[in-house]
């Protein structure tokens, strides 16, 4: 929508409003005018400073002006793809589309220009009256000359921004590029899109239907998303001579059915090839019929049940067993996928466990002072130490580091994760979902860090016990982190149990089952990517579970703190203990050289400083340890609400063993009421009403 301005401003001057327009003109066709001339510098049009016009029509010439700089950057990329000798049939039929649609903008200029020459002819401008304002006059006018432009404006930023984006682009990239522009709620600019769509598509579409036909390349420039080794022959034929290429294919070919099409080709090639079999493949001529009869657009258009594609289905089917063969037996798909779930997923423990102590000391500094062979070096060294020293060496050089985005405050742990590259054929499944990967693995090393964090701590109580007997008074404070310590590693041991075994074992199982009954690749990626989706929900990473995630959260950062005060606690103790031992020791040792006891000023240090370890420094720790543990129950018990609203009957069942002693119910009497069909409803609308006279309580989940 553009704001039209009425231009009783424009007053008599050494420019008058026709020789404006035709400045425009002559800059909508990329000339230099009079007045309106391109600029060296901002490669925009600037209109000579020494014209006297309001600066509000100044300013509304130069936003006209725009379409002939929009005009000379899709003329320059037409004229330097012309003079460059690797543009190929592909990039030949974008220019020729830019070029066919420049011809028409030129047939509008060519209007306008012939309005512009009729006015001049017929009128000459004067000074406007007020009782009659220029954009009320007859004839072309620079209010009308923007509503005639708007449409072209709106076409040529779209060439302008193809171009551009195309200018490096070959092949199946740059199809891929033009296919990025086509979702555009403006439908003019959709069409033109599409247009410049299908030309592109045309030496590609015959490309494809020779490679389904027949079998042969026809690419001399090297454009399509499918290459073959001309030096390969023989019983190699079918492993290594043809090959997708990943950067070729176009966006709007997902990679699962450049795969296919592959596939069909290369069973030509094998029957004729090293089967000596020239019989016809079943269905050519039908299929060769479909794709004569279906236009170019069924390309990049969704349609997915028309004859073409039902052929082009039929051709691939009788060669995806072949494909799955190839893929379980040469390129290890089972072995890559047993090698993520041991990896990323946590799977093998003796690996993980060790991976993460030996961990400990780098990734506990900032973030900013980790380095990826530092990480490597440790990584290949739990592997040296572990099972995982017997996976075979292409799983092995797969397996890396990865550091992720940091952000400020950030220590080793928060950006550490565990990386598997994938690619060739195997990428086909996996690589599309490496982030999901990389979220599963950080909420399952983020776990495994709480579980290690807890043991560390419980063995510290257990160990520390007997040598702090000598501080009577530490006994609350220690019996109270004891009892804090065990309601964290009950709440993470069930956590890891859910997750792992109820969630990750039981969607495994039905991925494995899955995958042996498959029938071709889409039933694989389909099956892979149910997996995901289930464990991604199961492990609350999923758009549903955001709030349990964050809540999630909070509970580790709790467990962080009660690490940190248990830390300075026993060290303060230690510190303590060691100054009274220190202190028995000089007493005795001058007892033996026959002296009685300490100096007064040794006396009053001494004093002083249990003074203040007993009198300021435990009820410190002591109200610390009270507000922490508070904290704590008031999360947990949240907690156990959320879980216990949800849809999902295996999240309710965890917050009963949660809460399997009713610990949590006791301290807070909304966890005694049934949960019932109204309550849930209830919860999610967030009412909350007391029952007067009843012992049963509905209430809001907040």
């Amino acid at each position: 929508m553009i704001t039209l301005i009425c231009f009783c401003d424009l007053v008599a001057s050494e420019v008058s409003e026709s020789q404006l327009l035709q400045e425009l003109i002559y800059s909508f066709q990329g000339i230099n005018g009079k007045f309106l001339k391109l600029s060296p510098v901002s490669q925009g049009y600037k209109l000579d400073p020494k014209v006297r016009v309001k600066r509000s029509v100044r300013r509304y010439v130069l936003r006209l002006a725009e379409l002939g700089w929009l005009h000379n950057q899709v003329k320059q990329h037409c004229e330097n793809a012309a003079a460059s000798k690797n543009l190929g049939l592909i990039g030949q039929s974008l220019v020729a589309a830019l070029r066919e649609e420049l011809t028409e903008y030129y047939r509008l200029v060519a209007v306008l220009q012939s309005q512009i020459k009729q006015q001049m002819d017929t009128s000459v401008d004067s000074p406007l009256s007020e009782e009659q304002p220029q954009c009320h006059k007859e004839g072309l006018t620079l209010c009308r000359l923007a509503v005639w432009t708007l449409d072209p404006l709106g076409r040529m930023k779209c060439l302008a921004a193809v171009a551009d984006a195309c200018k490096d682009k070959r092949g199946g990239a740059l199809a891929s590029c033009v296919h990025g522009f086509l979702q555009h709620g403006n439908p003019v600019i959709r069409e033109t899109v599409k247009n410049l769509l299908g030309a592109v598509c045309k030496p590609m579409y015959v490309m494809l239907s020779r490679w389904i036909l027949d079998g042969e390349l026809e690419d001399p420039h090297g454009e399509f998303f499918i290459a073959a080794d001309l030096e390969v022959k023989g019983d190699l034929l079918w492993h290594e001579k043809y090959r997708v290429l990943e950067s070729m294919v176009p966006s709007f070919i997902p990679l699962a059915q450049a795969k296919k099409i592959l596939a069909t080709g290369k069973s030509i090639n094998f029957l004729r090839e090293i089967c000596q079999d020239h019989t016809p493949v079943k269905g050519r001529e039908l299929l060769k019929h479909a794709l004569e009869c279906t236009s170019v657009e069924a390309l990049f258009m969704a349609d997915r049940e028309g004859d073409l594609q039902s052929m082009m289905d039929t051709a691939y089917l009788e060669t995806s067993r072949r494909v799955l063969d190839v893929l379980t037996g040469q390129y290890k798909f089972l072995d890559h996928l047993q090698a993520l779930r041991r990896y990323l997923l946590l799977g093998q423990g003796d690996f993980i466990r060790h991976l993460m102590e030996l961990l400990e000391p780098e990734l506990a500094k900032s973030a900013t002072l980790l380095y990826p062979h530092n990480l490597s070096g440790i990584l290949e060294s739990a592997i040296r130490a572990t099972n995982a020293q017997y996976e075979d060496a292409d799983i092995l050089n797969r397996l890396d580091v990865r550091l992720l985005e940091q952000s400020p405050g950030d220590t080793g742990w928060d950006v550490f994760s565990l990386d598997y590259h994938v690619d060739g054929p195997i990428g086909t499944i996996f690589a599309q979902n490496s982030t999901a990967y990389l979220m599963l693995f950080n909420a399952l090393w983020r776990a495994k860090r709480m579980e290690w964090i807890l043991s560390g701590m419980w063995k510290r109580q257990i160990t520390s016990a007997k040598l702090l007997r000598k501080l009577p008074e530490l006994r609350p404070i220690l019996q109270q982190a004891h009892l804090l310590t065990s309601e964290m590693v009950h709440f993470i041991h069930q956590m890891q149990y859910y997750i792992l075994f109820e969630v990750l074992e039981c969607s495994w199982d039905v991925l494995i089952k899955q995958v042996q009954q498959a029938e071709s690749l889409d039933d694989i990626i389909a099956a892979h990517e149910n997996f995901l989706l289930t464990v991604k929900a199961g492990a609350l990473l999923d758009e549903n579970s955001r709030e349990l995630a964050t809540q999630l959260r909070t509970v580790y950062e709790l467990i962080l703190q009660l690490q940190t005060h248990e830390e300075k606690l026993y060290a303060r103790s230690l510190s303590e203990l060691q100054a009274m031992t220190k202190h028995e020791e000089l007493i005795k040792e001058r007892e033996k050289q026959g002296q009685f006891g300490t100096s007064t000023h040794e006396e009053e240090l001494n004093q002083k400083r249990s003074q203040d370890f007993k009198l300021r420094y435990i009820p410190n720790v002591r109200t610390q340890l009270r507000v922490l543990s508070k904290s704590y129950q008031d999360v947990v018990k949240k907690f156990l609400l959320m879980l216990a609203s949800q849809s999902d009957v295996s999240l309710q069942l965890l917050s009963f063993r949660l809460d399997f002693n009713e610990h949590y119910k006791r301290l807070d009497s909304r966890l005694t009421a049934p949960l019932t069909y109204q309550h849930r409803r209830l919860s999610e609308m967030g009412l909350s009403r007391n029952a007067s006279g009843t012992s049963q309580q509905k209430v809001r989940i907040k």
